[in-house]
């Protein structure tokens, strides 16, 4: 990361426990002051790791700016050569883009979308069926009966008559 010569601040604690939770606010306003280096300070061996993990943020919130400022610029160049495109457009190549490139990708969108839910839904129900029938109903008889057999059991012991 490049930095320019401006504003310093060779002791700041940036781990601080008040600082932390407003940190953004903090660095973007220091931004706006002018500060370009901040040396920060820690107390401790974990704060130390906090700000190396600090610098490492703030060098991506650099790039993060860089990077809109370059999507900007590319949206303007974009827009520009629309502007400059859009009165030599004939009929033909109007109803290309409106229809074949626009109307017809959003329709093929849906339509894919469609059979996605649709297969989706048909797998799980799939699922719930192979499932539900996994145990054979001869298994299924066998269990029934044994489970009723210890409901007898336990209702015989206590007294109940059958």
């Amino acid at each position: 990361m490049t930095r320019t010569m401006g504003l310093s601040d060779v002791h700041a604690h940036l781990t601080h426990p008040r600082i932390l939770p407003v940190i953004d606010d903090v660095l973007a306003r220091a931004r706006a002051a002018g500060l370009t280096t901040i040396v920060s300070n820690g107390l401790h061996p974990k704060d130390n790791a906090a700000v190396l993990a600090l610098d490492a943020y703030a060098a991506l919130l650099d790039q993060q700016a860089d990077a809109k400022t370059r999507l900007k610029t590319a949206q303007d160049d974009l827009e520009a050569k629309l502007d400059a495109k859009c009165p030599t457009l004939t009929e033909d190549e109007i109803k290309t883009l409106v229809v074949d490139d626009n109307w017809l990708a959003t329709l093929a969108a849906a339509v894919q979308g469609e059979l996605d839910r649709v297969s989706q839904t048909l797998t799980g129900r799939i699922r719930e069926l192979a499932e539900r029938y996994a145990t054979p109903l001869p298994q299924l008889t066998l269990e029934v009966a044994a489970l009723a057999a210890k409901v007898d059991a336990h209702l015989k012991r206590m007294g109940a008559q059958l």
